[in-house]
């Protein structure tokens, strides 16, 4: 488990960053804090104080194999209580993998959430009904099916959950469960690929390509494009996050016209 720190301004703005970040906050200054919320929203939602510490919030990680990982990345995104998405290659041997030469490893989805809002379980779920190659046919080891679990519990649930899903089948599963290792985070090009098609709101937001792998804001922009999730969950998303309107209109069309059947590569 690692420790975030949800912060709230005097305008009742919320944000959930690392305990890192918000422990450099703390030693450059408020100043410091006013930029970079402007980097990540361009509307004037600035503050001349340091906001104060509401709570630690406890999230944790996931990682899963389920073919290729755009897909993936969009899926996961737009899910309520999902802090943040990376891309990337785990599961092998080979040092430094890179997408023309993984190795062993497979492209590999690592999710951060808040378990108090969307369980492992819950999560389990998406993994079982979106594999894209299926949880029977054997194919090759980069988009082969697997779990990486990061706690014991982690394995407990997916051994059990596989038992379950073989039976509902009637078949036998291949996919894969074993300890998480080394994650390598993908190239920035394949990092919210759905987003990436739509520079401009990248620009819009200020969204950096290091915080495509660390912005709540591009991982749910990612998923809504694809036409994943709900849309309700999209209208709330606009109004806390602090989306632009125009940003907004544009996303909610796109949603709209890919509901449900953008999940591809």
């Amino acid at each position: 488990m690692d420790l975030a720190k949800k912060v709230i301004f005097s305008s009742g703005l919320v944000v959930v960053i690392s305990a890192i970040v918000f422990q450099t906050i703390q030693h450059f200054g408020a100043n410091k804090l006013d930029i970079q919320w402007k980097f990540s929203n361009n509307e004037t939602r600035t503050e001349g104080k340091m906001p104060s510490l509401e709570q630690e919030v406890i999230f944790k990680k996931a990682t899963f194999g389920m073919g290729c990982f755009w897909a993936n990345d969009a899926l996961f995104g737009a899910q309520p209580g999902v802090l943040r998405t990376r891309v990337g290659y785990a599961g092998g041997t080979t040092g430094n993998p890179v997408y023309k030469n993984m190795g062993d490893h497979t492209e590999v989805i690592e999710i951060d959430f808040d378990p108090n809002i969307i369980s492992y379980r819950d999560l389990l779920k998406l993994f079982w009904d979106n594999h894209e190659y299926g949880l029977t046919t054997v194919i090759k080891r980069q988009y082969m099916s697997l779990i990486l679990y990061h706690e014991e519990e982690q394995k407990r649930i997916a051994e059990l959950d596989i038992e379950v899903e073989a039976g509902k089948r009637n078949e036998k599963l291949i996919t894969e469960i074993a300890p998480a290792g080394p994650f390598y985070p993908a190239e920035d090009y394949h990092q919210k690929y759905r987003l990436q098609k739509h520079k401009w709101i990248m620009e819009e937001l200020n969204i950096s390509p290091d915080q495509l792998q660390t912005s709540q804001i591009a991982a749910r922009l990612n998923g809504y494009l694809a036409g994943v999730g709900k849309l309700q969950d999209l209208e709330k998303d606009v109004k806390v996050l602090g989306i632009p309107e125009k940003i907004a209109s544009f996303v909610k069309i796109q949603y709209l016209d890919n509901e449900g059947g953008s999940l591809y590569c």
